[in-house]
Parts: structure tokens; sequence; C-alpha cells
């Protein structure tokens, strides 16, 4: 009935709060499993309505709704609760009120007591504090029967009852508290994934418009004064110009893909890379601009496969 983030009691860690649209769903159906649950304050209530004095009646009653909505409330109270102890309130206040009962139902208060031992186990404590807690709660149980008089079997289904759905819950929160972890960690590792792409983007789009766009400034320049000369060579440098714009936008392109495939800047890069870590001293060009953009990936193999080459045996 309860999903639960922190699981130790000196953990400090802000809970998850209900603004989240995952914690909106959880929320819900808390309310609605512990809602249903509560069908079984049924019959406490035909014990407290057993007493002939209608405000006795009436204020049992009102004791049975409020531990009602201090148990339903008791999930979310612990989320919102950074200190350990403090997430025990509402099992307190409801073991409290259990008690303010017993005017009207005697020793049979030990069976509201279940929903005490879940609202401990879905408080987010340790798990030995809470082990020591429901087992105390169970011993309860079982002496409070002994002592009105209840008979042995039904002093043992009490307590088993309290233990075991008590112990359950404390399984479940346990459970859903791991998933939790494993899905927060499964994020981590997508934002780490999606800043390293990101970063290898950025530093492959700077590796390939680097010295593009200095050699394409540099032409520009020379080809502004080759006009204002009069020169026919004007026309030459703004050819290729163009021609290094096309690489370099092409290159661009396959790099914002993601996968770049096989291009010349590429494998000159991943080549000098391997060369050095084998003790090479490799002669590489610094740069691609004098290869055609449609001819920049069959160079890319040249070269991959002229390392392959030297690399194989």
């Amino acid at each position: 009935m309860s999903r639960s983030i922190v699981n130790d009691m000196d953990d400090t860690t802000s809970p998850g709060r209900f603004g989240v649209p995952g914690r909106r769903s959880f929320a819900r159906g808390w309310f609605i499993g512990g809602g249903i649950s509560l069908i079984w304050t049924f019959p406490t209530l035909l014990s407290v309505w057993e007493v002939p004095d209608l405000a006795a009646n009436l204020i049992g009653t009102l004791i049975v709704a409020v531990f009602a909505a201090v148990f339903l409330l008791s999930v979310p109270f612990a989320r919102r609760t950074t200190s350990g102890w403090r997430r025990l309130i509402p099992a307190a206040v409801m073991f409290a009120l259990s008690l303010s009962l017993a005017p009207w139902i005697g020793g049979d208060v030990r069976w509201m007591w279940t929903f005490v031992g879940v609202a401990v186990a879905v408080s987010s404590v340790a798990r030995r504090p809470t082990w020591i807690l429901v087992l105390l709660l169970s011993a309860a149980s079982f002496i409070v029967g002994v002592w009105s008089g209840a008979d042995t079997f039904t002093n043992v289904l009490s307590s088993a009852i309290i233990l075991s759905i008590s112990i359950m819950m404390l399984s479940f929160v346990q459970n859903i508290t791991t998933l939790e972890r494993l899905r927060a960690t499964q994020e981590q590792v997508a934002e780490l994934a999606a800043e390293r792409e990101r970063s290898r983007v950025a530093r492959d789009v700077h590796d390939i418009l680097g010295h593009s766009l200095t050699v394409i400034t540099v032409k520009a320049e020379l080809a502004g004064r080759l006009m204002d000369a009069g020169s026919p060579a004007a026309r030459d440098e703004v050819a290729q110009i163009e021609q290094l714009a096309r690489g370099a936008l092409a290159d661009v392109r396959a790099t914002v893909h993601g996968y770049r495939g096989v291009s010349i800047s590429g494998e000159l890069a991943a080549a000098r890379a391997a060369l050095e870590s084998a003790g090479v001293a490799a002669e590489l060009p610094g740069s691609t601009d004098q290869v055609p953009s449609d001819r920049r990936e069959l160079a890319g193999w040249v070269v991959r496969e002229a390392v392959k080459a030297f690399d194989s045996p």
C-alpha cells in the first residue's frame, strides 16, 4: 500500500513530494488501498454503537473517524518528514486513539492495532526499529487478550495478524524503495550519458568547424581584396570557399545526427590516437579541406583500413 524513499532512521534526505507526477499517482494508490482496508473498522463501529448512549456513541464514532484519517495521512506525513522518529507520530496517535476506545470495546481494541502496525511499517524508519515495534505490538495484543479473558486461539490469531500484515507491508515498502533507487540511478545514468553525448557533439563540432572557419575567413578576406583589385582569381577563391563550406556543413550534419559514420576528420583523429598509444609518431595532415566533400567518407575508410593493416601482425 505504500512506497518509501528513505529506509534509514538517521537519514535526513528530503522525502518525495506529491507535486511530482509519479508522487501524485502514488498518493492516489495509497488513499484508495488504505481507504478500502478501513472497511475492517466497521466491526469496531458496531461494537461502539452497542452502548445505549447516543452521546457516547457519537464520541466513539468520532474517535474511529479520526483514527481512520490519521491512518490515511500516515504515508504523506512520513514522506514529508525528514526526522526518522517523527515519522512514527501517526502510529503513536493511532495507538493512543485505539486505547481511548477501551470504555466502549474493552480488550477488543487490539483488533485496531493491525492498522497501527501497518502505520509503523510504512513510516520509512529502519528495519530494526520497525521489527522491534511490531513485535512489541503483537506481544501487547496477546497480553491484552489474556487480561480480557479471550481464548488462546483468538489471542494467537490477533497477534499473528498484526505481525504478518505489518511485516508484509515492511517488505513491500523495502521492495518499492529498491525499485525507486534503481529508477533514480537509471535516470542519473541517462543524464550522464546525455551530458557526455552533448560534450562529444560540441567537441566534434568545434574540431570540424574550427579550422574550416579559419580558412574560410582568410579566403574570404583574400577574395575581397582580389575583387577590389579586379583580379579574375577572386572567382577561384570564392569557389574554394563554397567547397570548404559545403564540406564543413556535411560534417556538422553527420555529427549532429550522432553517428558520423566514417569521415576523414574522425578517422584521422582516431588514427592519431591509436598510433600514439602504440608509440608511433605519425605525420598526419591537420586539416581535410583539400578533400572534396563527396569523397570524405571514402577517404575515411582508406585511413581506417590503413591503420588496421598497420596494427595487424
